[in-house]
C-alpha cells in the first residue's frame, strides 16, 4: 500500500513545483527588458564562476571600482566577477546617497570628475560594445535601492558586456531611478508614441550622484 502513496505524493510535489514556474513571456517592445538578470544568480549561460574566456582575468576580484559623491568622498565600492557568459556586478554604498531607487549604468569614459560642468559628466555617456547602438544599452543595470541611512546594496548579473569590455570604463549612479525607457503609447508626449530620445539616453534617471573608475584588480 505504500508505493501508490508514495507515486501520488511525488506527483502532487511535481504539480506544486510547476505551479511555481514563471510562464511570463518577455516583451517584444524595444526597451522594455534591461540586459541583465537581477538577484544573487549562478553563473549564467552554463559556466562555472570564475572560469573566464582565454587571455581574460577569471575568477573574484575581476575589476573593482571605488564610488564617490559629488564632494568626491569615497561612498562605496562595486567589484565586477567573471560569471558565465557575462558579469557579476555588486554594488556596496555605505553612505552618502537619498532614499529610493538610484538607476546605475556602466559610462564609457574611466573619468569620474566631480568638478567637471556637471558632476561626473567626464564619464561619458552609456556604454555600447560590439556595434551595439539599440536600448537598452550595453551598460545598462539595475537601479540599486537606498535606505534611510544613506546606504545600500545591489547584486545583479549582466551578459551585454565582459571583464574585459569593462576596464576602464566607469560606473555612475544616478540621481533616480531608471525606467529603462518603458515608457507605455498612453503615457506618450507631443502625440509620439513611447519614450522621446532624452527618456532613451538616460532613462529619466536625472543626475550623477556617484561614480567609479572600473580598474582591473
Amino acid at each position: 500500500m505504500r508505493i501508490p502513496v508514495a507515486i501520488a505524493a511525488a506527483t502532487a510535489l511535481g504539480l506544486a513545483l510547476a505551479g511555481c514556474s514563471n510562464s511570463e513571456e518577455p516583451s517584444t517592445v524595444k526597451g522594455t527588458n534591461p540586459t541583465v538578470i537581477t538577484g544573487d544568480q549562478g553563473a549564467p549561460g552554463g559556466q562555472a564562476e570564475g572560469h573566464g574566456d582565454e587571455g581574460e582575468a577569471g575568477g573574484a576580484g575581476d575589476a573593482t571600482a571605488t564610488l564617490i559623491d559629488v564632494n568626491g568622498r569615497k561612498i562605496g565600492t562595486a567589484e565586477f566577477t567573471k560569471a558565465g557568459n557575462g558579469v557579476k556586478i555588486v554594488v556596496n554604498v555605505a553612505q552618502g546617497l537619498t532614499q529610493g531607487f538610484h538607476g546605475m549604468h556602466i559610462h564609457t569614459n574611466g573619468v569620474c570628475d566631480p568638478k567637471s560642468a556637471e558632476p561626473f559628466s567626464s564619464a561619458g555617456g552609456h556604454l555600447q560594445v560590439g556595434g551595439h547602438t539599440g536600448h537598452p544599452s550595453s551598460g545598462d543595470l539595475v537601479s540599486i535601492y537606498i535606505g534611510s541611512n544613506g546606504g545600500g546594496t545591489a547584486t545583479t548579473t549582466s551578459e551585454a558586456v565582459t571583464i574585459k569590455q569593462i576596464i576602464g570604463k566607469s560606473l555612475v549612479i544616478h540621481a533616480g531611478a531608471d525606467n529603462f525607457g518603458n515608457i507605455p503609447d498612453r503615457y506618450s508626449a507631443d502625440g509620439k508614441p513611447g519614450p522621446d530620445e532624452k527618456t532613451l539616453a538616460t532613462g529619466d534617471a536625472g543626475g550623477r550622484a556617484a561614480c567609479g573608475v572600473i580598474d582591473a584588480d
